[in-house]
Order: C-alpha cells, then structure tokens, then sequence
C-alpha cells in the first residue's frame, strides 16, 4: 500500500509543478500607447515589470511623444493577471488595472482598464498588443523581454 501512494504521487509530480516562490520573472520592454481622445496621444517608451506571483504582474511604463502638435508624456503603473504565465509558445492573454498620468496639453490622471495578448509569457521573449481604456480609448502594443533568475 505504501509504494502504491508513492507511485501516485511520483506520477503526479510533474503536472503539479510550478515555479518555485524564490524564483522572480523580471520584464523589460518597448511600447507604443495611443489614446482617441481630444486631442489624441501617441508615446513611445520603455516598460518595466516584476511578477510577483505565479498569475500576478507589477509594470511601470513612461513614454515621450505628441498631442496636438505638442510634446506629451505618459507613465502607467499597471497591475496585471495572467492566464496563462507558464505559457511557453502560442499566446496567452492577461487584463490589468492601474492609474496613468499625461502632462503636456493636458495634465491629467486616469484610470486604466485593460486587456491584452502576449506571445510565449513562460518564454524569454515576446510582442504584446492590449485594448482598453484611460484618457480616452487605449490601445498599446510592443516588445518585452523576460529575465528568469
């Protein structure tokens, strides 16, 4: 009886597994965002994460670009759960929730509601696209890269 727990349990294993809680996933990134309001904004920039579970991701984000025909600034800081995170091709998709900031024409604070698309999360590298809204309707998309340690 008692190899036979044993067994399960050795079969089991493998489908059980995942990262231990001391390994962190750190993210790195380029991004563009958009926003339809009036006036529109564009910025591109740089993007920055941390997961800080399994399923769950901090990212900071601040981009340089233009609104009616001035310069303009966005930085987001975004909280993100992820359905597939070990994910190591195909796609998998996450929604986030956080607060954005815009100077430049406009001054103004926002909420932010979104979801999106990334390739291979489980995976060193991978584009993202999302949709949502915050300063009108948002859409975002770019490149990341992920550092395991």
């Amino acid at each position: 009886m008692r190899w036979r727990w044993a067994r399960v349990l050795a079969a089991a294993a493998p489908i059980a597994a995942v990262p231990l809680p001391a390994q962190q996933i750190h993210e790195l990134g380029v991004q563009a965002i958009g926003t339809a309001s009036d006036p529109a904004l564009l910025v591109g920039g740089a993007y920055a994460a941390m997961r800080v579970s399994h399923r769950f991701r901090i990212s900071a984000a601040a981009g340089v670009g233009g609104s009616g025909g001035q310069t303009a600034w966005r930085g987001e800081l975004l909280a993100h759960f992820l359905l597939a995170p070990a994910q190591r091709s195909g796609v998998g998709a996450y929604a986030a929730a956080g607060i954005a900031g815009v100077g430049g024409v406009e001054d103004e604070g926002y909420m932010v509601l979104t979801v999106g698309l990334e390739a291979r999360p489980g995976a060193a590298t991978g584009w993202f696209a999302e949709g949502g809204v915050g300063g009108g309707i948002r859409i975002a998309g770019g490149y990341r890269w992920r550092f395991f340690k």
